[in-house]
C-alpha cells in the first residue's frame, strides 16, 4: 500500500506511522528522518537542506520532494511506503501526485487522524522530560512519575521542552490548520481520505487504522 498519514501535533502520527508500517511492511518515510539521512551523509540534498535550517529558513518544497522522490524509489519501497510529514502543504500534494504519475503508480489511501484540539494540547503540553537521558518521557497526566519531576528511571530532572509549552502548541495547530489541513480537503476530492479517532489506547487506534484501510471506510 501506499499511503500518506496526516493529523495534527499531538495525534500520534509517529507512533502510528512505526505501528503500521511494521503490520503493513512497507517502509515508514518521515521528513524528520529523511533530512537527518540527507545532511548525516551529506548528500547535495542534504548540504542544500542544511544551508536553509542554518540560516533559520524553511527549507524549500523542491528540496523536501527531491528527498521523498530518492526515498520513494528505494528497493525497499518498491511494495509500497508510508508518508508521515510529507506532504505538509497542497503544492507539496500536487507535486507528489505529479511524481508518482511519472512512475506509474498511485496512492491507495490518505489515513487521516482526529483528535480534539483541546486533547492534542494536553497530550503535548503534558509532556515531561528528563535532562539526564531524553528518551525517558512521563505525562503529568497519563503517565505521571513516582515523584513530581523527578525521573523514575535515573533520577535526573524531568522538565517541559519550549516547544511543549501550550502557548507553542497552540502556535503549531494553527499552522497545521492554515497550512496542512487543506489536504485533507484536496485528497478527499479524489476519494483517497480515510478518517480515524486517533483517541483510545494505542493498540486500540492502530488496529481501528488497519481496519480502515482495509475496508477503504
Amino acid at each position: 500500500m501506499r499511503i500518506v498519514l496526516v493529523g495534527p501535533p499531538g495525534a500520534g502520527k509517529g507512533t502510528q506511522a512505526t505501528r503500521l508500517a511494521v503490520k503493513l511492511r512497507i517502509p515508514h518515510i518521515s521528513t524528520g528522518d529523511l533530512f537527518r539521512a540527507n545532511i548525516s551523509r551529506q548528500t547535495e540534498l542534504g548540504k542544500l537542506a542544511k544551508s536553509y535550517m542554518d540560516a533559520g529558513e524553511l527549507v524549500p518544497d523542491e528540496v523536501t520532494i527531491a528527498m521523498a522522490k530518492d526515498r520513494m524509489s528505494q528497493p525497499d519501497a518498491e511494495g509500497g511506503f508510508l508518508l508521515d510529514g510529507f506532504p505538509r502543504n497542497v503544492s507539496q500534494a500536487e507535486a507528489l501526485d505529479e511524481l508518482l504519475k511519472t512512475e506509474g503508480i498511485k496512492l491507495d489511501a490518505v489515513l487521516d487522524l482526529e483528535a480534539p484540539e483541546e486533547e492534542v494540547v494536553k497530550r503535548i503540553a503534558g509532556r515531561r522530560v528528563c535532562r539526564k537521558d531524553s528518551a525517558h518521557v512521563f505525562h503529568v497526566t497519563y503517565s505521571p512519575p513516582k515523584q513530581d519531576g523527578v525521573c523514575d528511571h535515573c533520577g535526573g530532572e524531568l522538565y517541559q521542552r519550549d516547544d511543549d509549552s501550550e502557548e507553542t502548541v497552540r502556535t503549531r495547530l494553527e499552522v497545521y490548520h492554515t497550512q496542512t489541513e487543506p489536504i485533507i480537503d484536496y485528497y478527499r476530492a479524489q476519494g483517497l481520505v480515510v478518517t480515524i479517532s486517533a483517541m483510545g489506547p494505542v493498540d486500540e487506534v492502530t488496529g481501528r487504522a488497519l481496519e480502515a484501510l482495509k475496508s477503504g471506510q
